[in-house]
């Protein structure tokens, strides 16, 4: 019979994975990344902007994330806050935990009980960690893939969980991953500071779909420009929110042919966008006035 501290390990903490714990030198942005075959495996990540990343995961006790971040929010060092944490876990050694601060300093611990294969790789500024994998060589191929990897910390995090999976990953397959980068500098609020925050919580494809939302998370990131470059894009995604409002963006800039095209998306996937139109123009919302009207919608009924 199991007693009930056990049972609560096993419901609350079987997620065996692979992570990417990181900080880009560049912005000071700092993030944590995460797949796993569990449901919602996304909980192991845990970052606060202008604080620090933690990944709790193996049989995984959740508190020593946000608890990990609380330490470091009061000065400890990770060395310090991991080793604070684990003195009070009651079995360290089946946990695996990493921590990374706004000045890139790192702890890592794998516990000699965690589900072979499992280990980590520290490297400048990042750690990668796995456990229950096919192979030992999916962590250090990892660092490798973060290290060569181009763009901003999120798709070189990406990168390194696609390079963990081409080393064919967890031993069970594949279900949950998550995404998760905030501002280098501490911030007024709590909910302040996120950049990223991309979560599939069960999926065939973990992966793909999160290279998938994170390509549209940018796009949305960037509905205010209306350089030739997002422009261009936007003909190419035809998502209708999107292209609705740049399409009132490009009118007040004088752009009435661009912004034709641009509402001609919206206004063909949903009438509602006509109606949305009508009503900002009633109210005075969204810079949309008389003008905007007839630039747009008269189009759309001469077609």
């Amino acid at each position: 019979m199991c007693d009930g501290r056990a049972r609560k390990y096993r419901i609350l903490g079987d997620y065996v994975t692979y992570s990417i714990v990181a900080r880009c030198p560049e912005t000071g942005q700092i993030g944590v990344a995460v797949q796993s075959h569990w449901f919602a495996a996304g909980i192991v990540c845990w970052a606060k902007a202008g604080i620090g990343a933690v990944a709790t995961q193996a049989m995984a006790l959740i508190e020593h994330g946000p608890l990990g971040i609380e330490l470091m929010e009061r000065g400890a060092i990770p060395d310090e806050a991991l080793r604070s944490r684990l003195s009070l876990d009651p079995n360290p050694e089946v946990r695996q935990v990493a921590m990374i601060d706004s000045k890139s300093r790192i702890s890592v611990h794998t516990g000699s009980d965690t589900i072979p294969e499992s280990g980590h790789f520290i490297g400048d500024g990042f750690s990668c960690q796995a456990n229950m994998m096919w192979k030992s060589t999916v962590w250090e191929s990892m660092s490798k893939a973060f290290i060569g990897a181009d763009g901003d910390l999120s798709k070189r995090m990406l990168a390194a969980l696609h390079e963990a999976e081409a080393e064919h990953g967890d031993i069970r397959g594949k279900q949950s991953a998550r995404l998760l980068v905030v501002e280098s500098e501490i911030q007024s609020y709590p909910w302040e500071g996120t950049i990223v925050d991309i979560r599939v919580d069960d999926h065939h494809e973990p992966l793909m779909e999160l290279d998938r939302l994170l390509k549209l998370h940018n796009e949305y990131a960037r509905i205010d420009s209306l350089d030739v470059e997002s422009i261009s894009q936007t003909k190419v995604n035809r998502n209708p929110e999107i292209a609705f409002w740049k399409s009132i963006g490009l009118v007040q800039s004088g752009r009435i042919s661009e912004a034709r095209e641009l509402a001609s998306i919206a206004f063909e996937d949903n009438s509602g966008w006509e109606e949305l139109l009508l009503r900002c123009a009633n109210d005075g919302l969204a810079g949309v006035s008389e003008e905007t009207i007839s630039a747009l919608l008269n189009a759309n009924q001469d077609s």
